[in-house]
């Protein structure tokens, strides 16, 4: 029996038949590592690159290790952003049905007596915002004494000025024996060297970058240009056959700029980033992901997390500020062995740095050029003319 058939096998039935119906051949690298070690109640931080199938890590295990007889809240799990808890919850939801286990999400900003009525259902487990589920609690409202384990996900930012004070108080209201699960793309040495402060010698697990990249077949190209021509390449790439692209953008302001831009020349275009509302962000993000627009401008802060089905390409409209960027980008597409498309729009300055990163994750870039509104090599676009 191959490894991942014995770790699927020791899984609860409903765990299994999700697992068939999903679709899935392998675990990937992250999973084969992670989940023994949380099936034996072990503390576990973990770093894997986005699209490696963090979320899955804890999620299986955890779900097997549920007492569906009880009432009581067994695992909490906190996200930094309400798309990344709305996205767990979606996962939760899939991977526990027909097993009888309860979830709940609780967001900041979401109505505060009708998250109370989600806790008089008894939810197995809590997926929410460190400010809210911590002000739940407070109010004794979330009791934290049967839980046996808390996750961060996005550790890296939840352990980040902001929240960790917050998410160590919650991590405080449980008993001395719970288990702590971190999982993060990038894991800083402080982040680290925090996480370990709050679990009990944790087992570190880091999956390299070319390690969880290989699985995936995503090529990379790149085409070269003037930075303020580089919003035509946007619209030659945005009319490509069946494209639906996530599009990086450094800035709010020239995202803005962007955005309006497209959708004057009639682009279905969305953006994405952290000055929305929290309808506005949910409204772009639903129409991405349903079709009804097929390009979405985002900033990196705004995109943390985000996992959506189909994404055919990535863009790097402004240059990734270094290697780790460019993995959790370029992470978005080619999800557990899809195919998938990342293109950099470069300077000639920012070419240089494009083929140090691909040296150091060892993959391939293409100089690529549009000719006749298709992607083609440089020396075929010569060639065709001639």
């Amino acid at each position: 029996m191959s490894e991942k058939q014995s770790i699927i096998k020791s899984l609860q039935p409903f765990i299994q038949e999700a697992w068939n119906k999903s679709g899935f051949e392998n675990l990937t690298s992250i999973q084969k590592q992670t989940i023994p070690l949380i099936l034996q109640g072990k503390d576990v931080v973990a770093e894997s690159p986005t699209g490696t199938g963090k979320t899955l890590s804890y999620l299986l295990p955890l779900l097997h290790k549920i007492d569906q007889s009880k009432k009581s809240v067994q695992v909490v799990i906190l996200a930094p952003s309400q798309e990344l808890v709305m996205q767990i919850l979606g996962e939760f939801q899939k991977w526990s049905e027909g097993s009888g286990i309860r979830g709940a999400s609780f967001i900041g900003g979401a109505n505060l007596k009708r998250q109370l009525e989600k806790l008089k259902k008894n939810p197995h487990v809590v997926i929410g915002t460190p400010g809210r589920t911590f002000e739940l609690i407070k109010q004794k409202k979330l009791k934290m004494h049967e839980v046996k384990t808390v996750v961060l996900d996005e550790g890296d930012q939840l352990l980040n000025s902001e929240h960790v004070d917050t998410v160590k108080n919650i991590i405080k209201t449980t008993l001395s024996d719970r288990q702590i699960v971190l999982f993060s793309a990038t894991l800083a040495f402080k982040t680290e060297e925090v996480a370990k402060g709050l679990a009990n010698e944790p087992e570190v697990i880091r999956v390299k970058k070319d390690e969880a990249m290989s699985f995936s077949k995503v090529d990379h190209i790149y085409f070269v240009s003037e930075q303020r021509d580089k919003i035509n390449l946007l619209e030659k790439a945005a009319r490509l056959k069946g494209i639906k692209a996530l599009v990086f953008v450094n800035d709010i302001g020239r995202l803005q700029i962007l955005a309006e831009k497209l959708s004057y020349k009639e682009f279905q275009t969305e953006a994405l980033h952290s000055e929305m509302s929290k309808i506005e962000r949910q409204h772009a993000l639903r129409n991405f992901r349903t079709g009804e627009t097929n390009i979405l401008l985002a900033t990196d802060v705004a995109a943390r997390g985000l996992d959506i089905n189909g994404i055919t390409h990535v863009i790097h409209f402004d240059f990734p500020k270094d290697m780790n960027q460019y993995v959790h980008r370029s992470g978005r597409t080619g999800r557990f062995g899809a195919t998938g498309t990342v293109i950099s729009f470069v300077t000639d300055r920012e070419e240089r740095e494009l083929k140090k990163i691909a040296k150091e994750l060892k993959i391939s870039v293409h100089k690529k050029v549009f000719y006749k509104g298709e992607i083609t090599d440089d020396r075929m676009k010569n060639h065709m003319k001639s």
